[in-house]
């Protein structure tokens, strides 16, 4: 009896472990951003994603475990000889990722190895379409276009370039020095060019300034003349405001008898200073008996006056 029922316990521990095994050969969990491509019998039979899956255990086999996640692959160094027959050293970095695990799995032996050598021979292609001088001034249309190129010859290997990227472009060592010639060459052109703009510049401003001093020395000037007239002007005005004063004044006075007096007295004056400048220009005049009657004194002057009008003119 013990006998029975230690093989019966034997039994179901075994039924268990047995149970327990094939549970743990067909619960498979798949971790994120990765596939596995799993064969039935040496053939494929599905491709597992992310999560939890199962498969028939000792039927179905894990053949491939694919990373989804873009890669980093570095290129190395190579030589390509440009549209001018010139030999460069190049290297650079392809970031991918697979599409398709299938693909990657069974349309080539190594896809990472593949994509690299893919890689290389396409940059020596677009290379070779390009000259030296555009190599350095359009190296992201170069990238592009070798990222176009793998990418088209890379899909029935389930892989996609998502950019390719030159780390260096090195020329032969006399061509190196060539092109330091002739920047230096451009350096001291445009320092030449510089300066002369400089000169040119600093010339337009002299002849600026003194275009301004002349201007503004003619605006003094004429601001000057302005300021003369009208001082001029003005003293004419008081001149001429002072006479008429004057005269009104001699106007009133020559209706008193002083005023009479002092006019007659005047008028002598200026008569008998006449008569002494016509004897010295040998002028002979003769006057009246009746000199100091004041009416034969006046009509005296004013032919004194007359005479020696006619004699300046």
């Amino acid at each position: 009896m013990e006998t029975a029922l230690n093989y019966l316990f034997s039994v179901e521990a075994f039924a268990l472990i047995f149970v327990l095994v094939l549970l743990k050969s067909s619960v498979k969990l798949v971790p994120q951003n990765r596939a596995w491509v799993v064969e039935r019998f040496g053939k494929y039979q599905s491709t597992k994603v992310a999560g939890l899956n199962f498969i028939l255990p000792f039927i179905d086999n894990v053949a491939a475990d694919r990373s989804l996640k873009e890669q980093a692959v570095d290129i190395p160094s190579q030589s390509a000889i440009t549209k001018d027959n010139i030999t460069l050293s190049v290297d650079g970095v392809l970031y991918f990722r697979v599409l398709d695990p299938y693909k990657a799995s069974y349309g080539v032996d190594d896809y990472v190895f593949a994509v690299t050598q893919l890689a290389q021979t396409t940059m020596r292609s677009e290379l070779g379409k390009m000259e030296l001088d555009r190599t350095f001034e359009e190296r992201n249309l170069l990238n592009i276009g070798i990222v176009e190129a793998i990418n088209e010859a890379a899909e029935p290997w389930g892989i996609q370039v998502l950019r390719y990227e030159i780390k260096d472009i090195v020329p032969p060592r006399s061509v190196m020095d060539a092109m330091e010639a002739q920047m230096k060459a451009e350096r001291v052109k445009r320092a030449q060019i510089l300066e002369s703009e400089g000169d040119r510049q600093s010339a337009i401003n002299v002849a600026e300034g003194k275009k301004q001093a002349q201007v503004l020395a003619a605006e003094a000037e004429k601001t000057e003349q302005i300021l003369r007239a009208q001082g001029a002007a003005s003293a004419i005005l008081a001149v001429a405001e002072a006479q008429a004063e004057a005269l009104r004044k001699v106007g009133e006075a020559a209706n008193t008898d002083e005023g009479v007096k002092a006019i007659q007295f005047d008028l002598a004056t200026k008569a008998i200073a006449a008569r002494e400048a016509i004897a010295k220009e040998s002028s002979v005049i003769l006057l009246p008996d009746n000199g100091t009657d004041p009416s034969a004194l006046v009509a005296t002057s004013m032919a004194i006056i007359n005479s020696l009008n006619k004699h300046q003119s």
